[in-house]
């Protein structure tokens, strides 16, 4: 898409790789409306089931760039300030982790090096994070005096406990892939993240698309709502699903033991 992105297809997969390699895929204004022009161009696409999103390089992302945070900020002031909602309920820089969160397909997230700061926030919008086994990761804006505000505090609190979330914001230490394992912000750990990703991802293809989309609205919509709206929720998607062309596809290719012909 731009010296900042790249999209690239295999079937029913998109892959959407951080191209600043040079620069560790720091976040610059550039960067980052890269980051969201990807996500948005993959919203309406019926035929793509299926993200990775992945750095080049050394690493998957180092985070904002600090050489140009005056130039980001000024640019930022000229369209209204922070507070300006620009995506719906999100402004410029969250939506650049929430766009992956709104994706009506899954999102598996293949790190490797290292995330940090806005680059963790934008990991934690996708819906499986596969890191290395010596990747690192941090809440790094208290290290400049400054709070998480990519999305962080709505995706972590999805993923982690409060206790967690505290110590990591207010100290800004470095932690690595083991302890993000276990606090929950990693899904699992693989030697190679991006073949992993991508290996889940076709697993994940190979699914009926109507159920695994109905799928991620429901557990996405679970986490805000009551215990009885998710109950109807599933009763409102299962009746959707039931007797669908997919549906009766992914039936009869069990029967048949062959390899089901899905429908965008």
């Amino acid at each position: 898409m731009s010296n900042r992105v790249s999209i690239d297809e295999d079937g029913s997969i998109a892959t959407v790789t951080l191209t600043r390699a040079d620069k560790r895929n720091a976040l610059d204004l550039d960067m980052i409306n890269a980051i969201v022009a990807a996500g948005e161009s993959l919203m309406t696409r019926r035929d793509v089931r299926a993200v990775v999103l992945c750095g080049d390089g050394p690493a998957f992302s180092a985070g904002l760039d600090t050489g140009t945070f005056q130039l980001l900020m000024g640019e930022v002031a000229k369209a209204g300030g922070i507070m300006t909602r620009t995506h719906g309920d999100s402004n410029l820089f969250q939506h650049a982790a929430m766009v992956w969160a709104n994706l009506p397909m899954p999102v598996i997230a293949a790190v490797h090096g290292y995330a940090y700061g806005g680059a963790f926030q934008i990991m934690l919008g996708a819906d499986i994070r596969v890191a290395a086994p010596d990747a690192q990761f941090s809440i790094m804006e208290g290290k400049w005096g400054l709070v998480p505000d990519m999305g962080g505090m709505v995706l972590m609190r999805r993923l982690a406990r409060g206790d967690v979330i505290r110590r990591l914001t207010y100290t800004a230490e470095v932690f690595d892939a083991h302890a993000a394992l276990n606090w929950g912000f990693v899904t699992e750990l693989a030697d190679d993240p991006l073949a992993r990703a991508h290996e889940l991802a076709a697993e994940i293809v190979s699914r009926s698309p109507d159920a695994v989309r109905e799928a991620k609205a429901m557990i996405r919509a679970s986490e805000t709502i009551s215990e009885d709206e998710v109950l109807l929720l599933e009763s409102a998607a299962q009746e959707r699903l039931i007797g669908s062309p997919n549906q009766i596809e992914a039936l009869m290719a069990g029967f048949e033991k062959r390899k089901p012909a899905f429908k965008d």
